[in-house]
């Protein structure tokens, strides 16, 4: 069975590697993952507080999600799952999950800047687009801005 708990600073290299596999699933080539890492670099002081919530089952990490910002409006920072458990609810469990403990703590709505082979994920899971953001990594990439409401 697969359960979500609090991510924990020891894991922070494992949270990096994931999110390199789960970046590259998409096809991304070996330039575009190595301009990427800085910022897929998951570092010990964040994972507390960015609030990271993980999946695991039988011990083995299949995502995580970040959940930036100070209520009302915050972003759902990170989210990652590990390649051979996508399409398996690990990202709807993350997910729910988070926009559950959004909620409870204030927040009535997020942005999540989204890799675009993931945005239909997002949207079935109720976000709308409002917009583009520029990259955090690639100058002139752009990334569909979505929002997710959640009062």
């Amino acid at each position: 069975m697969t359960y979500v708990r609090e991510g924990r600073p020891e894991e922070a290299a494992a949270l990096t590697a994931l999110a390199l596999r789960s970046k590259a699933h998409w096809g991304y080539d070996a330039a575009f993952m190595a301009v990427c890492r800085d910022e897929l670099t998951v570092r010990p002081d964040e994972v507390t507080a960015r609030r990271t919530a993980v999946a695991e089952r039988d011990g083995r990490l299949l995502g995580f999600t970040m959940l930036d910002g100070s209520p009302p409006e915050g972003a759902l920072g990170m989210m990652f799952v590990e390649p051979d458990a996508m399409g398996r609810g690990v990202g709807r469990l993350l997910f729910t999950r988070t926009a559950a403990r959004a909620r409870r703590l204030g927040f009535v709505r997020l942005t999540i800047d989204a890799d675009p082979n993931a945005e239909s994920f997002y949207t079935a899971m109720g976000a709308v687009r409002i917009g583009a953001t520029p990259s955090g990594s690639v100058p002139g990439r752009e990334l569909p801005l979505l929002e997710i409401p959640l009062a």
